[in-house]
Order: structure tokens, then sequence, then C-alpha cells
């Protein structure tokens, strides 16, 4: 079985026993959290990852950096996780956690690129058109700045795409040129 699918498994388990204990926005902030955490620290990850590591080592590791910032409920995950020799996919875990929690709570991230950054105003139109489209709740924002795109956006949310860019609007002209 994939990486992903089991770490999906363990994310649901994840937020049906955080829902059971009233516990979904402490155990997402926890897992957004982790996230931050083994994206800033690389070695943790590989720590997690190592099989030589001792399955104990991990769990005292995991206390030592968690045990103040996170739940009960987080801290016992994590321990019966790494107990059954599966501490290879908790970031996996904690990224399909947060996934699920958008999915239930109705949040997209659109992921938008653009020539300059966005002038509050076009953020807000791209986040009224996304909700409309979608039917989402909230939207997320990440934004990236490309100047060779030279003007206009390109808007990704999931695995649909849209391109508004003039670089890309001159790439199709150029096409239609050579033929």
């Amino acid at each position: 079985m994939s990486e992903i699918k089991v770490a999906s498994r363990y994310a649901k388990s994840l937020i049906d026993l955080a829902v059971e204990n009233n516990a979904l926005e402490a155990s997402y902030n926890d897992m957004v959290l982790f996230e931050k955490v083994v994206d800033e620290t690389p070695e943790l990850e590989a720590i997690l990852k190592n099989p030589i590591v001792p399955l104990d080592k991990k769990t005292g590791i995991l206390n030592g950096i968690f045990a103040d910032k996170v739940s009960k409920l987080t801290i016992s995950f994590f321990k019966i996780v790494v107990n059954k020799g599966r501490s290879a996919i908790l970031f996996a875990t904690a990224k399909q956690f947060v996934q699920q929690y958008n999915l239930i709570k109705g949040i997209v991230t659109a992921d938008v690129t653009t020539a300059s950054a966005l002038s509050p105003a076009a953020k807000e139109q791209i986040i009224a058109i996304v909700k409309r489209e979608l039917n989402a709740n909230q939207v997320i924002v990440n934004e990236k700045i490309n100047e060779k795109l030279i003007g206009g956006f390109i808007l990704k949310v999931g695995d649909k795409q849209f391109d508004a860019s003039i670089a890309s609007g001159l790439s199709k002209l150029r096409k239609e040129f050579a033929q």
C-alpha cells in the first residue's frame, strides 16, 4: 500500500478521534505545527524515517519537541504511530490531516502566480471567484511572483489551472505564426 494511502487512513483516524473528543481545531493546529517544524528541520524527518533509530528514541524526541506545544491527544497519536513502526509516515499523515480538515471545512487553497504582487482588490476578486465557482467557505491564497509572466496571472486550484498570463498568450501567438 502506498505511503499516501496509509497516511490518509491514519489522518482519517485522527480526525475521527479528534471529532469524538471535541478537539478537531486543536488537532488541526497541532498538525500544522508539526508540518511546520518538520519542514524547518529536515533532520527530524530523517530520524523518523530511519529504521535504525529505536522506537523509544523516536518517541522521546517527539515528546521533547512537542510535549508542551501540542495536545495530549496528538502526543498519544504520535506514540501509537511510532510504536506501530510507522513513524516514517508521520509527516505525510500531518499533510493528509490538513487536506482532509480543509475538505471538511470547505477550505480551498488557490495558488496565484503573477508578474507583480497582487493588489488587495485583485486578491479579494480572486477569492470571490474561487468561492463562487467551487462553493468554498474559505479560500487561502498562496501568492507567487514570476516576472517572466510579463502580466496577467496563473490560478491553480487543486488539479485545475487557469492561465491568463501575457507570456502564455504570446507563446500561443508564436505557435500560430509558426504554422
